[in-house]
């Protein structure tokens, strides 16, 4: 049982998921690290979506960024997307993103910023918990 999935696009966006372990490692939540392509791997994101039992996705993604809008088109967990600084700053990585059509949501953090994607997936499982509780706000 893994609470949180960080899905990089490739591998060349591990230093920003590095950036997300390094805040997970010190939080009291599972966590598994994959690499999957939303273009190049298509089945085996549709696979591993439909098998884990992980809480809540962090998408880390460059260029078109399609992981995150990917993930959270095929499930109703709660996806961060983080995006990348590949190409034009990773400004068009942020507005694809950002730009998710209404009923397909995805959070974002800043350009490179996997440590807030941790910090904000954290968020979410501590409310997840606190309502599990009844113990509300």
């Amino acid at each position: 049982m893994v609470d949180i999935s960080v899905i990089m696009g490739s591998e060349s966006d591990r230093s920003i998921a590095n950036r997300a372990l390094t805040v997970l490692e010190k939080s009291r939540y599972t966590y598994e690290v994959m690499v999957i392509s939303a273009h190049r791997n298509p089945d085996e994101l549709d696979r591993y979506i439909s098998s884990t039992d992980a809480k809540v996705f962090i998408a880390i993604a460059g260029l078109s960024a399609a992981l995150p809008g990917v993930l959270a088109s095929r499930t109703t967990k709660p996806v961060i997307g983080v995006p990348v600084s590949a190409k034009l700053g990773g400004l068009d990585a942020l507005l694809s993103i950002a730009q998710m059509p209404a009923g397909v949501p995805v959070g974002s953090v800043g350009i490179d910023n996997g440590a807030n994607g941790a910090y904000l997936a954290l968020r979410i499982l501590d409310l997840i918990e606190v309502y599990n509780r009844k113990e509300f706000l």
